[in-house]
């Protein structure tokens, strides 16, 4: 296994940016380029607290995979087609370019979003529990629930994660022993 560059992203320290429409906030864990706006990223991921239904914004050219999180889910109509993504930490993929509006079921939630440009980078998500191998040319992957340990990568000392923290390894693998729930994203270069 290659040593990876390993960048650990704490929940804490995130910024919470407010939606136009007032139904929420998104916190970024990560993007690629580092710092591009929405109009300039190749991927983006974040967490999203959710107070209250509406129409999603339109990102043409994007791909899209929402996870929920915490809370009762949502119903979202894609193209005019009802999904129910109620179960936690199982993704649904669809396109950002599709006229998509959430319906929540119990109230608030936090959602897990991933989004890459079409024809740039691919994403795929796993949920993960136990030990996991972290291999690829970019993975995230961010702890849900209960505790984890990063062991491998550039790290010189086991690195512990608590609940939303997240680690970006490039160019190599690592390990990650999971008492909980994860998310593992695995990003690609298209084609």
């Amino acid at each position: 296994m290659a040593t990876a560059e390993v960048r650990v992203l704490r929940a804490g320290e995130r910024t919470a940016s407010a939606w136009k429409n007032g139904g929420g906030v998104t916190r970024e864990v990560a993007a690629f380029p580092e710092g591009a706006d929405l109009a300039g990223f190749h991927w983006r991921v974040s967490l999203a607290d959710v107070a209250r239904g509406g129409p999603f914004s339109v990102f043409a050219g994007i791909d899209r995979v929402i996870t929920v999180v915490r809370g009762g889910g949502m119903v979202l109509t894609v193209d005019g087609t009802d999904h129910v993504v109620d179960e936690p930490y199982r993704p649904f993929a669809f396109s950002g370019d599709a006229d998509t509006d959430c319906r929540l079921l119990e109230g608030a939630l936090v959602d897990f979003n991933v989004m890459t440009r079409r024809g740039t980078v691919t994403a795929r998500v796993d949920i993960v529990r136990g030990t996991t191998r972290l291999e690829g040319p970019t993975v995230l992957a961010i702890l849900f629930e209960g505790g984890a340990v990063l062991r491998g990568g550039d790290a010189t000392a086991p690195e512990h994660l608590g609940p939303l923290d997240a680690v970006l390894l490039t160019g190599g693998g690592a390990v990650l022993e999971v008492d909980g729930t994860a998310a593992v994203v695995v990003l690609s270069p298209a084609g």
